[in-house]
């Protein structure tokens, strides 16, 4: 079995509390975790699922933000970022189980048995389905019971499950939303010698309906997170202190998000791209007339490598717009910060000043 010796016994700044971190985790706080969403369809309805419409019930496939049509998709996105793992998530993962297991293979392929794979489920599955995702490769399973078998948690097919995935040496858990408190579950998870996982409960556009219906109400302070799910959160950790985590709204945020999205960003970028303290890039835009652009960057004997020309726009480095004479004369040129990713969202545009000024309008 592979375990942590980290140690943690209080939230940090980002408000995540954590003791006994499995391996999947401590990737994911890396940034080193490839995301590998194999389906949108599932069986369940939860009141709090957060998926989004573009996802759910929609049985396509997903590297991160990369639509996947391929297996060199897949291997391209992993490669990109330098992944040292996979979490495969959905939707159900396993009512596409033969997808799940074809990615499973195809990862431990082509990186290795270091690739640390983990998977979400909302189902309990029987032996000998456990037995093929062992086979498989998969390191590590976190299993979602319904609510309604929280308080029953050791008399459903979950509990058998969990004991099963560690009788057959992998890594195994139960991973579930801070709604209240849980003391039946982590006893029977502490009995299996498994981990506990709670999330912070969150607001999105799909789940606020139902969860405005419940009584929830959003945090002041967190646009997104539910009030009181992080104290229920932190109360369950330090009544379990030895085997469970609570991760907050703001630590998937501001941790795995943008530890993702520098990984990404530091194996990617460009000569001329400046790497953000979260992980976006930001260059110069030139736009227009690109031709005469070109003609400057050439005469000003810029290096090639710290300018490209993408066909209708030149992107370089985002001082260069300033410090080159004439640029911003003759071409529209502006200063954008986006994620580095294929087509990545742009975060911020400044235009800049014909005269070349650099000053903003």
């Amino acid at each position: 079995m592979k375990s942590s010796s980290m140690k943690i016994s209080e939230a940090d700044e980002t408000g995540s509390m954590y003791t006994k971190l499995c391996r999947g985790c401590r990737l994911c706080m890396k940034g080193a975790k490839l995301v590998l969403f194999v389906t949108g369809a599932c069986a369940r309805d939860c009141f709090y699922c957060p998926l989004s419409e573009a996802r759910k019930g929609r049985d396509d496939v997903y590297a991160n933000e990369r639509r996947v049509l391929s297996d060199e998709d897949v291997i391209a996105e992993a490669k990109r970022m330098r992944a040292l793992g996979t979490g495969i998530t959905g939707g159900e993962p396993l009512l596409k189980l033969e997808r799940t297991l074809h990615y499973i293979r195809l990862l431990k392929a082509k990186f290795g048995d270091r690739h640390h794979i983990h998977l979400y489920t909302g189902i309990a599955p029987p032996d000998s389905i456990l037995k093929r995702l062992r086979d498989a490769g998969l390191d590590e399973i976190r299993f979602h019971p319904p609510v309604e078998d929280w308080d029953r948690f050791r008399e459903t097919s979950f509990f058998h499950a969990l004991k099963r995935s560690k009788g057959l040496g992998m890594d195994a858990g139960v991973e579930i939303p801070s709604i209240r408190p849980v003391p039946q579950m982590a006893e029977a998870v502490r009995e299996a010698g498994g981990f506990l996982n709670v999330n912070e409960l969150e607001f999105s556009d799909t789940n606020s309906a139902a969860l405005k219906k419940k009584g929830y109400r959003l945090r002041d302070d967190i646009s997104n997170a539910v009030l009181g799910s992080e104290k229920t959160g932190h109360e369950i950790v330090l009544n379990n202190i030895a085997y469970t985590r609570y991760c907050s709204s703001r630590f998937k945020d501001a941790v795995q998000l943008r530890e993702r999205l520098k990984r990404i960003a530091r194996h990617t970028a460009r000569p001329f791209d400046e790497i953000s303290a979260d992980g976006t890039i930001i260059y110069g835009e030139i736009e227009g007339n690109i031709t005469d652009a070109l003609r400057i960057l050439k005469g000003s004997n810029i290096p090639r490598r710290m300018y490209r020309s993408y066909g209708g726009r030149i992107e370089t480095a985002w001082w260069l717009l300033e410090e080159t004479g004439g640029l911003c004369a003759v071409a529209r040129c502006s200063i954008v910060e986006r994620y580095p990713l294929d087509n990545g969202l742009v975060v911020e545009r400044i235009p800049l000043r014909s005269s070349g000024s650099g000053d903003s309008e």
